[in-house]
């Protein structure tokens, strides 16, 4: 008897303790989008940290993305990766709502190392092994001079739990890459890093998730009904 009192005082304490968590940190909703197109997406290469600017169409989705966030929500802050493509993109949300986006070095595209530029085809012809493992359990792969997909999420996770403590109760964009929204939503759905191939995340797409003392609400992946007047 005394035991289970005991437990269910600790149980009611934690209780009360999220409660008074979540006077003092309100839900955070994120607006995560990816950049627009660039070259290099198709027919594909390793574009990791390459810079590569927006192509024409690049613009026309960032436009059309930048219009599409501010007829649907009012952003207190923007946050892109260093790349040019994402900065570019950024820019324009930020002109459709009014705010200058910032920097933040660690939204940074996976480190693609020694594959960097190559494609597909010219990577395998080096490396088999090790393109072989990326496409089949890229949780185990090690890329040769690069990133792990664990050394991503790491560096991920800490910048959206910084930002989301700035930001109670406001939305945020953050502007980043294939690889990094990737890895964001497999922590959000709390599923497995070996599942990164199962979430697609095409050029422009936006998703809606939401983050608040019971954890992550997804509302949207992968949204690109915005962009089709773009191509």
């Amino acid at each position: 008897g005394c035991r289970s009192s005991r437990y269910f005082g600790k149980t009611a304490r934690a209780r009360q303790a999220r409660r008074e968590a979540g006077k003092l940190w309100q839900m955070t909703k994120l607006i995560l989008v990816r950049h627009g197109h660039v070259e290099g997406i198709s027919p594909e290469r390793f574009r990791g940290r390459a810079e590569l600017p927006l192509t024409e169409t690049g613009r026309r989705e960032a436009d059309a993305t930048a219009k599409r966030i501010a007829a649907s929500w009012r952003p207190a802050a923007i946050y892109t990766s260093p790349l040019g493509r994402c900065v570019e993109t950024g820019a324009a949300i930020g002109k459709a709502v009014g705010l200058t986006p910032s920097v933040v070095l660690r939204l940074n595209d996976i480190d693609y190392g020694d594959w960097q530029e190559l494609t597909r085809d010219e990577a395998y012809a080096r490396w088999p092994a090790e393109i072989d493992l990326w496409y089949a359990h890229p949780d185990w792969a090690a890329i040769p001079g690069g990133e792990t997909l664990q050394q991503v999420l790491a560096r991920v996770v800490s910048t959206v739990r910084d930002i989301v403590r700035r930001h109670p109760d406001e939305t945020v964009v953050f502007v980043a890459h294939d690889s990094v929204n990737r890895v964001l939503l497999l922590h959000a759905l709390e599923l497995p890093l070996s599942r990164y191939w199962r979430i697609k995340q095409s050029p422009c797409c936006i998703n809606e998730i939401d983050f608040g003392p019971d954890g992550w609400v997804i509302h949207s992946i992968n949204r690109t009904g915005h962009l089709a007047q773009t191509n």
